[in-house]
C-alpha cells in the first residue's frame, strides 16, 4: 500500500484545515489574515471543532502556522 491511502486523524485534519485557511488568506497581510482566519473558523466550524483546535494548539503548539496559531488564540479569548 502507498502512503496516499493513509487516513489523517481528526486532530491532524483540523490542524491541516486551519493551516490551509491561514495559508490561503496570508496574501492579505498578517493582521488581516489572522482576523479572517479567526472569522472563518468562528463562522463555519462547529463548536466541537473549535474547542478541539484550541486544545490541539495547546498540545501541539508547533503544528499550527503563525497565522493559524494567532487566529486560534483569537477565537479562544
Amino acid at each position: 500500500m502507498s502512503d496516499e491511502t493513509e487516513v489523517m486523524s481528526t486532530g491532524d485534519r483540523l490542524i491541516y484545515m486551519a493551516n490551509q485557511i491561514a495559508r490561503n488568506l496570508a496574501a492579505q497581510g498578517e493582521g488581516e489574515a489572522v482576523a479572517s482566519t479567526a472569522s472563518h473558523i468562528a463562522k463555519f466550524w462547529d463548536p466541537h471543532m473549535r474547542a478541539r483546535i484550541v486544545a490541539l494548539s495547546a498540545e501541539r503548539p508547533d503544528a499550527l502556522s503563525p497565522i493559524a496559531a494567532q487566529a486560534v488564540r483569537a477565537i479562544s479569548a
